[in-house]
């Protein structure tokens, strides 16, 4: 699968397939609609983006034929679900991490730990960096180094390919950066649960969704 290189638009469909999946799994799988939204949302996301019914199902479409992604008409309205991770044999925790990496772009590990919270409990930083070393020794992403006045690298997911600009790190030094210190951890922390609200609330909007079309 890491032959397959994805469009934008098939990142941002996957990518919230796979969140929704394990932050809503009531509400999993996503109607057409319901995916709109997820890949729409104004908070978790960079880019923002303002992607229409056409675009997704074009980025669907394309996603059925690499059988990354499958829809199920058993229900009045159709729905859509991955099947990325069953076929590339992904744990829970590789999987939290990679969408976090498709929906936000790069990201220390610090970061990363922080937003796959509600996806993925895991206990500590350095439960993250083996979930990270175990998705770079697959292929999946990549540790780049650290850029003038950075403290920590940032890994890029490679579904894309290459990121641009961006060369991997010397083959073993993926371990886990000896500069993350508590101090940082905890400011990205009070980040998080200031944006903690505005993603409930996406959540929310996007529950209602699924719920209203129950009765169409």
């Amino acid at each position: 699968y890491m032959d397959i290189i994805l469009t934008p638009e098939e990142i941002r469909v996957l990518g919230s397939l796979l969140e929704k999946e394990m932050s809503t799994p009531e509400y999993y799988p996503l109607t057409l609609n319901a995916l709109v939204a997820a890949c729409n949302q104004k908070t978790s996301r960079s880019p923002v983006v303002s992607y229409d019914e056409k675009t997704l199902l074009s980025a669907l479409a394309r996603l059925e034929k690499k059988r990354l992604v499958w829809q199920s008409s058993l229900g009045r309205v159709t729905k859509y679900e991955q099947s990325f991770v069953k076929n590339t044999k992904l744990i829970n925790s590789e999987a939290a991490v990679l969408s976090m990496l498709m929906l936000r772009g790069p990201q220390t590990i610090g970061e990363i730990k922080a937003h796959t919270e509600r996806l993925y409990d895991f206990a500590d930083l350095e439960k993250v960096n083996e979930a990270l070393l175990d998705l770079i020794e697959a292929g999946f992403i990549v540790k780049s180094p650290r850029m003038p006045g950075q403290k920590e690298s940032r890994y890029n997911h490679l579904l894309s390919g290459q990121p641009e600009n961006i060369s991997p790190e010397v083959p073993g030094s993926a371990a886990m950066d000896s500069t993350i210190q508590e101090g940082d951890e905890s400011i990205t922390e009070i980040k998080e649960e200031l944006k903690a609200l505005r993603r409930d609330f996406e959540d929310l909007k996007l529950k209602m969704t699924a719920f209203m079309e129950q009765f169409k």
